[in-house]
């Protein structure tokens, strides 16, 4: 086991507590621990509906009989001391437990507090930036390695850039362009957490405000984000749209502090659209959407649409993907190549966060601390576990 984190960690009861397990896609997660974990190591499940817990464990016991007697903890998103308890028990906590704006900081707190390793699913820049402001100095003192974002938003793209930089000469300026494709549907978790995040516009532009006055700054190189422009994309035929999401930052955030990614870094984010009618209609429902989540009676009204807990189900789960293209340049080499899975928001969502969980509890990694990226943390460590648990990367082409 990874001991990074101080001394007492062997002291701890369990491995591994996964937080907010009994939701949509904390079952999923819970089950794939269920099937995956090895055999030694020590899981729990958290959340704050003791039935549901117990529930949940009789689910899991069908799939694993060593699950009969799964731990359950039971803690709410506000009841710190509970909070305190669970992230001293363990070292490393999973939390599916959304809108992280609203219900992520008191674990995010009490992990710094006791140098206990975490993860989660955010996609929110807000909560990410807040998060660094208040919590990153005192997890480094403690050796706590905050990782965000350990889900479809970003694993695929910090992870699909970090494999693109290795295929390129080192110590030479780089960019690189990735184009998302899927088929997928969202749950409504996801919706909350989405309308959430654009009803916060201001808020989301302060705290990346506070935060650049708190980062320091990087000297002798560069690394950056740009939005992009919507264009015609040839090298993979089809429309490019700028994806003003998550991913971007955090591959940015990569580059700060891995020098392979050369002195002049840059990256775009796109979602890979096939017709014109669709690369038009795009960004108008997304502006509509916007729009509309500025309005507090309208944004209730579309989460009411969609209730926190429910998802696709698993035979339109069984019919989803995603694909990742990305095309890199540096040192007069091009490379093209591929992230692809199935089902992102959910089955590989999950599969994507536990894999992140035992990652940290198990894997020989980096020695960091503070807050963290995937590609910091864990890098190639990771991203064998996820080839080895069926997520492609792969190199298309290169010249």
């Amino acid at each position: 086991m990874n001991s990074q984190n101080g001394t007492g960690r062997a002291q701890r009861p369990y491995d591994i507590v996964l937080f907010g397990a009994t939701g949509f896609v904390g079952v999923l997660t819970a089950e794939y621990l269920a099937r995956h974990a090895p055999e030694g190591c020590r899981w729990a499940v958290a959340g704050r509906n003791r039935v549901k817990l117990e529930q949940l464990r009789e689910r899991l016991s069908v799939l694993n009989p060593r699950c009969a007697q799964l731990p359950l903890i039971v803690a709410d998103a506000d009841d710190h001391e509970a909070l305190r308890e669970l992230a001293e028990s363990t070292h490393v906590v999973a939390t599916t437990v959304g809108p992280y704006v609203w219900y992520g900081e008191g674990l995010v707190s009490a992990c710094a507090e006791a140098g206990t390793d975490y993860t989660d699913l955010t996609g929110e820049p807000e909560f990410v930036d807040l998060m660094f402001v208040r919590h990153d100095a005192r997890a480094r003192e403690t050796g706590a390695r905050i990782v965000h974002a350990c889900g479809f938003d970003s694993v695929p793209h910090d992870l699909g850039v970090y494999f693109t930089v290795r295929q390129l000469p080192e110590d030479v300026p780089v960019t690189i362009d990735g184009f998302v494709r899927s088929n997928a549907m969202f749950s409504g978790g996801t919706m909350a957490s989405a309308l959430t995040a654009m009803g916060r516009g201001r808020q989301s532009l302060r705290a990346a405000h506070e935060r650049r006055l708190h980062e320091p700054r990087l000297v002798g190189r560069r690394a950056r984000a740009p939005l992009g422009a919507p264009r015609f994309s040839r090298e993979i035929g089809a429309w490019a749209l700028p994806l003003p999401t998550i991913d971007g930052q955090i591959v940015a955030r990569s580059a700060r502090v891995l020098q392979r990614y050369g002195p002049d870094f840059r990256y775009r984010h796109y979602a890979a659209v096939k017709t014109l009618p669709m690369a038009l209609g795009g960004p108008a429902a997304v502006g509509a959407g916007v729009a509309l989540a500025q309005i507090p009676a309208a944004r209730r009204w579309l989460m009411d649409r969609y209730e926190p807990g429910d998802g696709p189900s698993h035979k339109r789960r069984a019919q989803s993907w995603f694909t990742v293209r990305f095309v890199g340049e540096g040192g007069g080499r091009r490379v093209f190549t591929e992230v692809a899975g199935g089902d992102p928001g959910y089955d590989e969502t999950a599969k994507m966060l536990a894999e992140s969980a035992m990652c940290l509890a198990f894997d020989d990694l980096p020695k960091t601390s503070g807050q963290v990226t995937t590609a910091v943390a864990m890098g190639d460590a990771l991203l064998e576990r996820l080839r080895t648990a069926d997520i492609t990367f792969r190199v298309a082409s290169s010249r």
